[in-house]
């Protein structure tokens, strides 16, 4: 076998193997969501949103809140300003 006509052939095939390739890539890049176009772009990004709090956390935030409204009822009220 003629060492260029081995080459020449191995060149050959890394191109078809290459051109499958790109169609693989481009039929997995418009893949279809259900719901959703193919040329849509990226789906939303899902939103964070605040972290529920469970039972015992209510609870401890509710006896802080208790005791610094408690602390602010026997302060001595300050005196306003008048402008």
């Amino acid at each position: 076998m003629d060492l260029f006509k081995a080459i020449r052939e191995l060149y050959e095939e890394k191109q078809r193997i290459d051109e499958v390739i790109a169609h693989l890539e481009f039929l997995s890049a418009n893949r279809t969501v259900p719901g959703r176009l193919a040329d849509a772009g990226p789906p939303p990004a899902s939103r964070r949103g605040r972290k529920s709090m469970g039972a015992e956390e209510r609870l401890e935030v509710s006896r802080r809140m208790k005791d610094y409204w408690a602390r602010r009822r026997k302060a001595p009220k300050a005196k306003a300003h008048s402008a």
